[in-house]
């Protein structure tokens, strides 16, 4: 059992001390991956990665009633709150930008690591919710890799799953996802 995985269990139990220690044990790791999805940012952006993380932190645990099962539970969470904060946050772009027009293009692996423009973020956002109604195993690895930052063995050992299992639902998702932006 991980050293999360326990402490995420003594909050459980009610332990307070522990979501501190929980909070210092992951913040590198968190910050770690904002920082690798803010790389692309424009300088002077006002979402920069410790904004990220703590935003993060706060619609995960801020209410008091978080409770996550394990580490997967934990790190999917932190996933999917990174991701809504990233989505707002280019709403909020777009909106001010009225119809910026752009044009779309396909989900590509090889930017995977860095910032996408606000439209192709927004793209893959609508996407990965129809993806997640039609296979939420595979919608759960594209969060993994494409908002956590995770490589395929670090995202296969994360869900419980074999290499070989995550690359083929890797590949199925990815076609699935560059299918949907298209047709957009």
């Amino acid at each position: 059992m991980s050293e999360v995985t326990q402490i995420l269990r003594d909050i459980r139990r009610g332990n307070q001390q522990s979501a501190e220690q929980l909070l210092s044990l992951v913040y590198t790791e968190l910050k770690r991956i904002a920082a690798q999805k803010m790389a692309g940012e424009a300088p002077g952006n006002t979402l920069q990665p410790t904004a990220l993380v703590h935003e993060a932190w706060m619609k995960m645990v801020g209410g008091g009633d978080a409770h996550f099962e394990n580490r997967a539970h934990f790190f999917s969470a932190a996933a999917e709150a990174m991701r809504r904060i990233l989505v707002d946050s280019a709403r909020r772009k777009k909106a001010a930008k009225r119809g910026a027009g752009a044009a779309h293009e396909a989900l590509q692996e090889d930017r995977l690591a860095q910032a996408l423009p606000d439209e192709e973020l927004l793209a893959v956002d609508e996407a990965l919710e129809l993806l997640t109604k039609e296979d939420p195993a595979a919608a759960n690895l594209v969060k993994y890799r494409y908002f956590v930052g995770m490589n395929m063995d670090e995202a296969a050992a994360t869900m419980g799953m074999s290499l070989r299992s995550a690359e083929r639902t890797w590949t199925y998702a990815r076609a699935w996802l560059r299918r949907q932006v298209q047709n957009r």
